[in-house]
């Protein structure tokens, strides 16, 4: 059974109204034994998103700390809770990235792809004179571009999670259309020793697979990649751990035994 959900959100993050209590409840209420807050940073994210004047997916480092310090104190005992992050990535931010994580002592970060050809895919601007086809396959090319300009995160979040938004959604999507891409993302990802994230929340969103689909996570173990963390991406108590006895069985069918939990930036691994 799997105990630890290591991406989930609070209302440190712009798109989450959740406070920092009400998510550790609803991970107590699951059975999770161990959670790592990962808060949105997102940094030169488009303004145009926003209210004039208003920071998008930044947050108050210092107090996000002192914050979690205080809460894991009162949960001590009830849940195990790590400190994380989730960074943007684009491929310009490798060395403000690098000041930022050097800065704080994380437990663990995630990498993530929010934007392509610098728009939010969420809005649907980037589908509106392309295909799906080519939205995904931008997607991923830019995804491998960021992988060699960033190197202070430990485990890719999300792969795929593109297709939620596209007009057909995972309609005409499968991965040997895009095989070259997503192997290179895959090798690299091995060859720094990073890790890949099965975010559930591909089937809270109506897909018939989580992110990134079973086809590539089972290339990734082929490959020899090991490092594989589990994460509901939750913004609501109620969506904390969402389908990972779903994800357990999908994992083994693909080839895993174990997945992996982070400390001070260190994989646990921890036998499925």
């Amino acid at each position: 059974m799997i105990t630890g959900d290591f991406h989930m959100h609070t209302s440190f993050s712009t798109d989450c109204q959740s406070d920092i209590e009400s998510m550790l409840e609803g991970a107590v209420n699951k059975g999770m034994k161990v959670v790592c807050i990962t808060d949105h940073w997102d940094q030169d994210f488009p303004e145009k998103y926003g209210k004039p004047g208003e920071v998008l997916f930044r947050f108050d480092l210092d107090d996000y700390f002192q914050k979690l310090e205080k809460i894991k104190a009162m949960f001590a005992g009830k849940v195990d809770v790590r400190f994380g992050i989730e960074l943007g990535l684009q491929a310009h931010l490798g060395a403000e990235y690098a000041r930022l994580i050097g800065k704080y002592p994380f437990d663990f970060v995630i990498g993530s792809l929010h934007l392509v050809e610098g728009t939010d895919p969420y809005y649907g601007e980037v589908f509106q004179k392309q295909s799906d086809a080519e939205v995904y396959r931008k997607a991923f090319c830019e995804t491998a571009e960021n992988l060699k300009c960033i190197k202070d995160f430990d485990v890719l979040g999300h792969l795929d999670y593109i297709v939620r938004y596209g007009k057909e959604k995972e309609k005409f999507y499968t991965y040997e259309e895009v095989r070259d891409e997503i192997e290179e993302i895959l090798k690299n990802l091995i060859a720094t020793g990073r890790g890949l994230e099965v975010n559930t929340a591909g089937w809270k969103y109506g897909l018939e697979f989580c992110h990134p689909q079973p086809e590539i996570i089972k290339r990734y173990r082929e490959l020899g990649g090991e490092i594989i963390t589990i994460g509901s991406d939750a913004h609501l108590p109620e969506h904390v751990g969402y389908e990972f006895s779903r994800a357990e069985e999908m994992l083994r069918q693909c080839g895993f035994r174990y997945y992996a939990q982070f400390r001070n930036r260190k994989p646990e691994f921890i036998k499925l």
